[in-house]
């Protein structure tokens, strides 16, 4: 009986040996499914500021944070051009604009506003050259309010922007190669 068992276990761990490495997508914690046998790379051009407004150097912040963030959350190597994944775009909308207004109780004062949105649109274009039916072209939107009473736009600006891009790009993120 033990060597039917002993038999049984060895059979058991061939197959599941066997059957991990007959699975070639590989699954991660952030929730990709890359088939990193086929897709080893990725690119990102240099994204433009058509928006009319923001810091001078967004563009650059945002170019290479998305870069950071695939090379820390997938297994890719960053290529100049022609990845096998490619990112492509432009920062189309950078708006600042009240949600709130603060009335004052003085005629001589005019109203303010009591709350701002920072919104910023980054048009993408992704290019998945290994399963084509993937590529996408489509804007991703995100906002951050600040309250202009305590602070001004210069104050904050560039940590909004940061905080929006974050959110942006965990966006492009789950839409590309997380599959959620």
């Amino acid at each position: 009986m033990t060597s039917i068992k002993r038999s049984f276990d060895i059979t058991f761990c061939i197959f599941a040996l066997w059957l991990m490495q007959a699975c070639s997508v590989s699954y991660s914690f952030t929730g990709t499914n890359i088939n990193y046998d086929i897709i080893k790379t990725f690119s990102v051009d240099n994204f433009f500021n058509d928006s009319g407004g923001g810091p001078a150097n967004m563009e650059q912040l945002f170019t290479e944070s998305l870069k950071d963030f695939y090379q820390r959350n997938t297994q890719l190597e960053l290529v100049r051009n022609n990845g096998d994944l490619q990112f492509s775009g432009a920062i189309n909308r950078y708006t600042i604009t009240p949600q709130a207004t603060v009335t004052t109780t003085d005629p001589n004062l005019p109203d303010r506003a009591g709350q701002m949105r920072l919104s910023i649109t980054v048009e993408v274009e992704y290019v998945n050259t290994v399963k084509e039916d993937e590529n996408i072209k489509r804007n991703f939107t995100f906002f951050k309010d600040y309250d202009p009473r305590n602070t001004s736009i210069l104050q904050v600006e560039s940590v909004l922007i940061e905080e929006i891009f974050e959110s942006i790009i965990q966006d492009i993120f789950a839409a590309t190669v997380a599959n959620w």
